[in-house]
């Protein structure tokens, strides 16, 4: 079921079918990817939950997959790891809005080819499916700007901890006042 790709030893075993699980809580951002993807001869699959991914991969046993790293109802390294279990030769990305080095590790030594940070195009995501190990993806054209990543940051943890103010300067290590500060202001560019 599965051809190997005869390049450079390091090269990966890819899989025939193009049946791909699109794991992620964003239902909006799910189904412009699966549209997408849909478009480029994919057979796709949709879940929103870690039960549901979990579920759809062993059920279907997909050759590709892409996964949100931060679900509603838990962690995204659930379904990576079950993804593992069911098909070891299947590509996985991980898609994240708020990555950090310890999470991009985590999932590539559960199984993951690459790890992407939203907002990424379907062009990105099936480019990161298809590389061949060791390939490096072509840097972003108009990634996000560090005051982007910090604002979009704190304002997960802000989301995370209830819109709870005083919590979110504690989680944050940062002086409440500072924190409504920056919460009051528009998003930077």
């Amino acid at each position: 079921m599965a051809e190997k790709i005869e390049d450079q030893g390091a090269a990966p075993f890819i899989p025939e079918d193009k049946t791909l699980l699109l794991v992620d809580d964003d239902v909006p951002f799910l189904t412009r990817l699966a549209r997408a993807m849909e478009a480029r001869g994919y057979e796709v699959t949709t879940a929103n939950t870690i039960k549901e991914g979990r579920e759809q991969a062993r059920a279907k046993k997909p050759g590709f997959a892409v996964v949100d790293l931060r679900l509603e109802d838990g962690n995204g390294l659930d379904v990576v790891a079950a993804m593992q279990e069911a098909r070891p030769e299947a590509r996985i990305v991980v898609l994240t809005g708020y990555g950090n080095i310890a999470t991009a590790v985590a999932a590539v030594k559960l199984g993951a080819v690459d790890y992407l940070a939203k907002p990424s195009d379907a062009d990105a995501i099936e480019a990161a499916l298809l590389a061949k190990t060791g390939d490096k993806a072509p840097p972003p054209e108009n990634p996000m700007s560090a005051d982007r990543v910090r604002w979009e940051h704190i304002q997960r943890v802000y989301e995370l901890c209830d819109r709870n103010v005083s919590e979110t300067a504690r989680r944050l290590n940062m002086h409440r006042r500072t924190l409504q500060r920056i919460l009051a202001k528009r998003a930077p560019k």
